[in-house]
């Protein structure tokens, strides 16, 4: 009996120690939210788990309010950095705290810090055997009178697309992909998209809401689902093990 016990933990071990993990790191618009059943409100990595197979373990640590320069600050990389093995993969997608230019602990210029920052990410997860894919910031909901999406990231969104080109990383314009999802759905149906309610109109929110920035469900399994659609069209042959562990 203690032979078949012994082999039984065994191959769970094995089973286990194959496992890869895909880490997430960002702000708010990726971050798991608390009580999801009664929040409408959720981060796009906090449903990414069901599109793939056990083989992937999707572990969120995007936190809300976060700019690179904090989430570097506060120790979260670090955490992570000690955790990372050969194989594993790092989502990264900063920008929308990195603007905040009246916030001394968040604010990062996008040609130094911020793209520095970036290329941290992306040479530490390296050193250990990691994979790291970079992605622009999803785009806000800000159509002008005339039904225009106007951009709001600036040069983040540039400096993102500069390290993946100059570092040879793994990208997805989500930027670009999430403009197309806004405009599909237009100025008014884009809403469903956000967190949109009148008072009352939603348990959650005791007053109007209307947030342009963040996700409903809705929005951020379309936002899951265009990030793994991408992933699953490149060419990449580092991303091999994720395009054979989507379902």
């Amino acid at each position: 009996m203690k032979k078949y016990i012994l082999l039984a933990l065994l191959i769970t071990t094995a089973s286990f120690a194959q496992k890869t993990t895909l880490y997430c790191i960002g702000d708010s618009t990726m971050a798991n939210k608390k009580d999801p059943k009664k929040n409408p409100e959720h981060g796009w990595a906090q449903v990414l788990q069901p599109f793939f197979t056990e083989n992937i373990a999707v572990v969120n640590k995007a936190v809300n309010g976060r700019s690179t320069r904090s989430f570097i600050n506060e120790k979260r990389w670090d955490s992570i950095y000690k955790k990372l093995k050969k194989g594993d993969y790092v989502f990264i997608e900063f920008g929308h705290n990195d603007q905040k230019i009246e916030d001394s602990a968040r604010y990062t210029n996008p040609h130094t810090a911020y793209r520095y920052n970036l290329i941290k990410f992306v040479k530490e997860s390296r050193e250990k055997g990691a994979i790291p894919i970079l992605l622009t910031s999803i785009s806000r909901r800000n159509f002008n009178e005339k039904g225009v999406l106007v951009p709001t990231h600036g040069d983040y969104l540039l400096e993102t697309r500069l390290v993946a080109q100059e570092y040879k990383v793994p990208f997805i314009d989500l930027e670009y992909y999430t403009e197309l999802l806004e405009q599909s759905y237009g100025p008014e149906k884009s809403k469903q998209l956000h967190l949109h309610f009148k008072a009352g109109e939603n348990a959650f929110y005791d007053k109007d809401k209307a947030d342009d920035t963040h996700l409903s469900l809705k929005g951020a399994t379309e936002i899951a689902q265009i990030v793994v659609y991408q992933i699953k069209m490149s060419n990449d042959s580092s991303l091999d093990k994720l395009k054979k562990s989507i379902k």
